[in-house]
């Protein structure tokens, strides 16, 4: 028998913060970027975004927990895609946002800044 997991209803700040914690890795970010475009099979997605299928699985299962990819079962195998339509269009609309960012106080290539 299967388990069955709970699931309630996130709050705004929560949504805000599972998805700024999911988008705050790159490999998340690439794989939720490449669920935009098409729901995928985790061996075509590892392959796609060049990592290990073993990361491209914790990174999938943290996605998971946080609501922003379902697994869709296809026989013996499963395909993701993003829980929700909007979420594409919301990564969308974060790429369109222009952000002035002051090098002095954001460095991006260190781990010194905020970002």
């Amino acid at each position: 028998m299967g388990t069955t997991i709970d699931t309630v209803p996130a709050t705004s700040s929560e949504v805000l913060s599972r998805f700024g914690y999911a988008l705050s890795d790159p490999t998340r970010a690439r794989i939720l970027l490449a669920l935009t475009e098409a729901p995928a099979y985790p061996s075509d997605l590892a392959e796609k975004i060049g990592v290990s299928r073993q990361s491209l699985s914790n990174h999938l299962a943290c996605l998971r927990g946080c609501g922003l990819v379902v697994s869709v079962p296809e026989g013996r195998r499963a395909r993701y895609e993003l829980a929700d339509a909007q979420l594409g269009h919301a990564l969308s609309d974060l790429l369109s946002v222009v952000l002035a960012v002051d090098p002095a106080c954001c460095r991006a290539s260190s781990g010194d800044g905020c970002c």
